[in-house]
């Protein structure tokens, strides 16, 4: 067995000042594609997207798609991610649920996807070799047929909270 040592690193970061409560920092979503290894032009799910379509800056391909609980943010897929996700042949996936139950109340009357569960399911919807990110205050916790690969301190100036980028691949089948 190799010795094996995830990525650690700290991005400092400006708000994006978008209006949008929980918005990703400037120049967050391309260095997130980046880490989990897709281009503009590969199949991106993102979860719990937000607005993430009238995001201001670089980084949303083509191919992307969106999964949000409220379909008046105009996601590609209305869903509950609790529940279900979308199917697909996705070649990465981001991650941005609410960071608690309690900022989860300033997107409105919906359910907390709580992310150790929801890295779970999704790492059942994805193929060996696909990494998936996660934005949140707490990095979640991998099912056994994921590893770390990177976590990144995400900030937006002192005395702000610091959010943690989490990177995770699903595991080559053991034979």
């Amino acid at each position: 067995m190799t010795n094996y040592r995830p990525i650690c690193d700290v991005w400092l970061l400006a708000r994006t000042r978008t209006g949008y409560y929980g918005a990703y920092p400037y120049g967050f979503l391309q260095r997130a594609r980046d880490l989990i290894g897709c281009g503009l032009k590969d199949r991106v799910l993102h979860v719990c997207s937000g607005a993430i379509k009238k995001y201001p800056f670089s980084g949303y391909g083509s191919n992307d798609r969106t999964v949000d609980i409220n379909g008046e943010l105009d996601p590609d897929y209305v869903m509950d991610v609790s529940k279900e996700l979308p199917k697909g042949n996705w070649e990465g996936v981001l991650v941005d649920t609410p960071y608690s139950e309690e900022e989860a109340k300033n997107y409105g009357d919906f359910p907390y996807p709580e992310p150790n569960k929801l890295l779970r399911d999704i790492e059942r919807i994805i193929e060996p070799g696909i990494k998936v990110g996660v934005l949140h205050y707490f990095p979640p916790r991998p099912p056994k047929t994921m590893r770390l690969v990177a976590l990144v301190a995400v900030m937006t100036g002192y005395k702000n909270r610091v959010r943690v980028f989490s990177v995770f691949e699903k595991k080559e089948r053991e034979k």
